[in-house]
C-alpha cells in the first residue's frame, strides 16, 4: 500500500510535468499542493506555538517557585494549562499528521531515477540532473556544482531562519542560546544535503520557504487579533478615579 501511495505521488508529478514541461517545476507545483493540503494543520500548530509563547513566562514562574517540589510543579502547570485552555500536545499532533505525506514525497523524490531509464530529470537547465547529489557533481566543476550549492544553502537556511524569527524578540541570553543551536542544526542540514538528491533539496527548500511565509502571516494575524481583544477589554473596563475626600473638622462649640 505504501509503494502504491508513492507511485501515485510520482504519477501526480508526471502529470504536472506533462503540463509544465519541466521536472523541477512539476516538483515545485506538487510541493505547493502539498503545503496547501497541510495548511490547516500547520495553522493549528502555529496557533499552539503562539499560545505557548504567551504562557511561557507564567510557566517559568511556576518552575522557579516549585523547583524543589516536582509533584506540586506538575499540578500547578496543569492548573495553568486548564485556566489558559492550552493543550501542550496540540503542537505535536499536527506535525505527526503531516509526516506520512512528507515521508512519501521524500522517498518518491529520492527514488526518482528508478522510475524509468533514459528520462532526463532537469530543472530548466539550471540543475542538469535532479537525481544527482551535490557530492556527486562536486568534481564536475564549479559551474555544474553551483546550482546544487544554492539548493543546499536554501535547504539549510530554511531550517535556521524560523529559529531567528521566533526568538528575535526574546532576551539576549535566550536568543544567543537559540541562535547557537540553530547554527549547529544548519551545519547538520548542510551535511545531510551533501548526500541528498537535488529533487529532494528542491522539494524541502520550497516547502520550508512556504512554511515560513505561512508562519509569519499567521503569527501577524494572531497578534493583530490579540491586540484587538486587548483594546476591546480596555474600553469595556470602567475608569477608576481615586477621589480623596477631605475630612470635615468639627466646629468648635461655643461656651455658654
Amino acid at each position: 500500500m505504501w509503494d502504491a501511495f508513492k507511485d501515485w505521488i510520482f504519477a501526480c508529478i508526471q502529470f504536472f510535468f506533462d503540463i509544465a514541461g519541466d521536472w523541477g517545476l512539476a516538483i515545485i507545483i506538487i510541493t505547493v499542493i502539498f503545503r496547501a493540503i497541510v495548511a490547516p494543520i500547520m495553522h493549528k500548530q502555529i496557533k499552539s506555538n503562539f499560545q505557548m509563547q504567551k504562557i511561557q513566562p507564567l510557566l517559568q514562574e511556576v518552575q522557579t517557585k516549585f523547583a524543589n517540589d516536582p509533584v506540586r510543579m506538575r499540578e500547578e502547570m496543569q492548573k495553568l494549562y486548564a485556566e489558559t485552555k492550552f493543550n501542550p500536545l496540540a503542537g505535536c499532533l499536527p506535525m505527526l499528521l503531516q509526516m506520512p505525506i512528507f515521508l512519501a514525497m521524500f522517498q518518491t523524490l529520492r527514488e526518482l531515477g528508478a522510475h524509468g531509464d533514459g528520462i532526463s530529470y532537469t530543472f530548466y537547465g539550471m540543475v542538469n540532473d535532479l537525481t544527482q547529489t551535490p557530492a556527486g557533481v562536486f568534481g564536475d566543476g564549479f559551474a555544474a556544482f553551483f546550482p546544487y550549492l544554492v539548493l543546499m544553502l536554501v535547504f539549510a537556511g530554511a531550517t535556521f531562519l524560523p529559529m531567528v524569527l521566533q526568538n528575535i524578540h526574546n532576551d539576549s541570553s535566550q536568543r544567543t542560546q537559540m541562535l547557537i543551536m540553530g547554527g549547529i542544526m544548519t551545519l547538520m542540514m548542510l551535511w545531510i544535503s551533501w548526500g541528498s538528491p537535488a529533487g529532494v533539496l528542491l522539494f524541502w527548500g520550497t516547502s520550508s520557504v512556504l512554511g515560513i511565509l505561512q508562519s509569519q502571516l499567521t503569527m501577524r494575524m494572531l497578534k493583530k487579533e490579540e491586540a484587538t481583544k486587548e483594546a476591546a477589554r480596555i474600553e469595556v473596563e470602567p475608569v477608576k478615579v481615586n477621589v480623596e475626600r477631605k475630612v470635615k473638622k468639627k466646629r468648635p462649640t461655643k461656651k455658654r
